[in-house]
């Protein structure tokens, strides 16, 4: 795999087998988010390290789809078995450059890896059906793969998101060129040298690095027929605009707004614990973290006063760091800015800050990584920023509500369809809720409903969480 070690501090394009450096010779600083100090550099591609890229796995696609299915599928058996073998490293690539703390990290690794299983089995499930519909006349569908695809991830799952769109579209036939984000580009590069242990030919798996420059040459390129993105709603939209104007099948997902209702029914111990794990969880950078808790009945009641306070005791008693049960810092200054402002517009508009996050920094004092705590606001107003914008961070709006249908008002009336839960002991009180929620992924005394494949993992059409055709992994996805 070339003359660099894939976990050396300088991260290049792979191209075609090779290392290979940036055109341009320019590259970005990584930055380490526990402590803001610099741990590498990687590629600033341009237009040309695409076109490479791109030309590359064209000519690998011929050779790479007239394999079998199962024959593809071999080679992302040995890659499956390679990411298990390899896994504590990778979750000490996450760490270093995400921020997770480790037993977040191994689960980035091990979530992605179902995928990697999942994609194993394709030969079962992607036959197509012949049939002979009338005396003269055979109807055959197949799947056939699309040729180069282009996948472009973000930070907050350095492992899994890829995961999401690789081992699937590689088993199906077609060849692809990754874009990791550039904010965490190590956990990328090594799985690179995974692929290429596992025999994977050359020009089948590409790599660019960079920015807005090399995401627009990707999409624009003639030769790229399919792209999948995951990242915030403005770009997602963006980017599925500019694929659809060119008329290339285009998955992209954007943010969320999660809503949890707890009904006086609920489980008190296991909803505070579950809330606490959903929205503190990966300091809440995840597209299905809880965003808003909507307690319903009176807000004096025994058991809405013991949750809400059992919930603010679980939460303050996380510490900041990377170690198992900690906590770990956001990604990056500006993302620290966006929470901090969200925070103090809280305030500015009457709400009550039940747990202050602001504390760690002013703990912190002097350690230079981006650490907020978690942070727990009570609202008056429905309104608020707080309650209805994606924060990407550590930050639970709670809200009391009269009845069932304000609670449903208010999560239907949202702009996002992610996910939503209700927390409850009562199957008929669950059934109203899942039957009524304005969201794709639903969980009943779960607060992050992600889904295992075949089940389909995306966001709800029409809404900001999802543009673009079809889900991704699992049924939903096109193959």
């Amino acid at each position: 795999m070339g003359d660099a070690p894939p976990t050396a501090t300088t991260v290049n394009n792979y191209i075609a087998g090779q290392i290979s450096p940036p055109v341009t010779n320019e590259y970005l600083p990584i930055i380490n988010p526990s402590t803001s100090l610099q741990i590498g550099q990687v590629a600033l591609s341009s237009s040309q390290d695409v076109n490479a890229a791109v030309s590359a796995a064209q000519t690998a696609f011929e050779s790479w789809s007239s394999l079998t299915v199962k024959a593809r599928a071999a080679y992302m058996l040995k890659f499956h078995a390679l990411v298990r073998e390899h896994a504590g490293e990778l979750a000490q690539l996450i760490v270093l450059e995400n921020g997770k703390n480790i037993t977040e990290a191994l689960a980035d690794v091990a979530k992605g890896n179902e995928t990697v299983e999942y994609a194993c089995s394709l030969p079962q499930l992607m036959q197509g059906k012949i049939d002979r519909v009338s005396g003269q006349v055979t109807c055959q569908d197949r799947r056939d793969a699309l040729g180069v695809v282009a996948s472009i991830v973000p930070f907050n799952f350095p492992f899994m998101v890829p995961m999401w769109t690789l081992p699937i579209a590689l088993v199906a036939g077609n060849c692809i060129v990754l874009k990791p984000s550039e904010k965490v580009p190590l956990t990328m590069y090594k799985v690179i040298e995974l692929f290429d242990k596992a025999g994977f030919p050359k020009g089948v798996i590409n790599m660019v690095n960079g920015t807005k420059d090399c995401v627009e040459a990707l999409i624009d390129h003639p030769n790229v027929k399919a792209v999948t993105f995951v990242g915030s709603s403005p770009v997602a939209k963006i980017v599925s605009d500019r694929c659809h104007s060119l008329n290339k099948r285009c998955t992209a997902l954007g943010g969320a707004k999660n809503h949890l209702i707890a009904l006086p029914d609920c489980d008190v111990e296991g909803t505070a614990s579950d809330v606490v794990v959903s929205y503190a969880g990966c300091a809440g950078q995840r597209c299905m973290a809880a965003s808003v808790l909507l307690i319903v009945g009176n807000k004096e009641g025994v058991v809405q006063k013991a949750l809400l306070d059992k919930i603010i005791d679980k939460a303050s008693s996380i510490e900041a760091g990377t170690a198992a049960g900690q906590m770990g810092p956001v990604i990056d200054s500006q993302s620290m800015t966006k929470i901090l402002s969200y925070i103090e517009q809280s305030e500015k508009d009457g709400a009550k800050i039940l747990l202050d996050g602001r504390v760690w920094m002013k703990e912190m004092e002097g350690n230079k990584g981006n650490f907020i705590g978690p942070t727990i606001i009570l609202h008056s107003n429905k309104t608020d920023k707080a309650m209805c914008e994606e924060i990407f961070g550590p930050v639970l709006s709670v809200y009391h509500v009269a009845s069932w249908q304000e609670a449903i008002e208010i999560e239907n009336s949202n702009p996002f369809g992610n996910a939503a839960a209700i927390y409850t002991s009562n199957g008929g009180h669950a059934e109203w809720f899942l039957t009524r929620f304005r969201a794709s992924m639903l969980g009943c005394n779960i607060g992050i409903p992600v889904p295992r494949e075949p089940f389909s993992f995306g966001g709800l059409y029409g809404t900001r969480s999802k543009y673009g055709d079809m889900d991704i992994t699992g049924d939903g996805e096109s193959y």
